[in-house]
């Protein structure tokens, strides 16, 4: 769930909303094989034997795969500088891969996992904040970030009954589109999670707030999204970044909660979804330069938070 949208007011509409182009015979294929073998393996080892088989496999992977390894450390330098020694870099690292390894294989098999084992394995922490936000009736933006698992947290929230949609970038690997298509056919009952695209009309992402869904987008950006994203600077982790703002700004104008999300990856395929906020203190507060700051400058502190915390569940490298 990333990416953002041009906003309703000051900046023009993208264009018309965007449809994944169908994937290609042969990946399709190559991704069927894969889930295959992962399901077989599970079956014949369990879940957890399916796991260490990915940490040991991740751990190949550091091994091998020196120029992904580089750009990590690179990006654990730029984010944290100093903080972590040589050695805890290293360490970092190869968590990454593991941990990277591992919720690949998971999400890539979790339409065939009967739903109540797959329910349980999500822990939750502060969900009643959602509920509280979504009594108001007029929905409930999350706000997400490249640091952690959001993708299979959303899926596993649809799971539970909330009705979800994911803001994202059109751009997207295929692997998501497969799981996708995987997870609406086996749970044809329950279509409730959706996927917008960050060229979509913005109104498409007002009517979900007006149906109470919740609206899930990653505010955190690494690169330019275009001229037509509107953007608030902040300063996180001593330094200063662009964070997008256009999901953020139709929220408040459409007076619905927010919030702010991590899933963090735990042993055994477990994942922990932590709920913060609000970051705005009460709905109706209006798009003041100060409201919007404000909410910004938390989502940034959060954030610095949970980089250091878990330093292997950045997303980029």
């Amino acid at each position: 769930m990333h990416a953002d949208v041009a906003t309703a007011a000051n900046v023009e509409e993208p264009g018309s909303p965007a449809a994944a182009a169908p994937l290609p015979l042969w990946r399709r294929l190559s991704f069927e094989l894969i889930r295959t073998f992962l399901w077989g393996f599970a079956r014949l080892f369990s879940l957890r034997g399916l796991y260490l088989f990915g940490q040991a496999f991740g751990t190949l992977e550091w091994l091998i795969n020196y120029k992904r390894r580089g750009r990590f450390r690179k990006r654990l330098g730029l984010l944290l500088g100093d903080e972590l020694s040589a050695g805890q870099r290293r360490a970092e690292t190869r968590r990454f891969f593991m941990r990277t390894r591992c919720d690949k294989m998971f999400y890539l098999i979790l339409d065939k996992i009967p739903r109540e084992q797959a329910l349980a394995r999500l822990h939750y922490r502060g969900t009643e904040k959602i509920d509280q936000a979504l009594a108001g009736g007029r929905g409930c933006f999350v706000a997400m970030s490249h640091h952690g698992t959001y993708h299979i947290g959303g899926m596993l929230m649809a799971l539970r009954g909330y009705h979800v949609v994911g803001i994202r970038d059109p751009h997207e690997g295929g692997l998501r589109r497969f799981v996708q298509e995987m997870y609406n056919r086996r749970y044809p009952e329950m279509q409730r999670l959706e996927m917008l695209y960050a060229d979509t009309f913005p109104r498409e992402i007002y009517r979900r707030f007006r149906r109470n869904y919740l609206v899930g987008a990653a505010l955190d950006v690494h690169r330019s999204r275009g001229v037509n994203k509107r953007t608030q600077r902040v300063r996180v982790l001593g330094q200063e970044r662009e964070f997008l703002v256009g999901t953020l700004l139709i929220a408040l104008r459409c007076g619905a909660g927010v919030l702010q999300a991590f899933v963090i990856s735990e042993p055994g395929f477990h994942y922990r979804l932590e709920i913060l906020g609000p970051l705005v203190s009460e709905a109706g507060a209006g798009e003041s330069p100060e409201v919007v700051s404000a909410a910004m400058q938390a989502y940034a502190r959060n954030l610095a938070t949970f980089i250091r915390r878990d330093p292997n569940h950045i997303s980029r490298a």
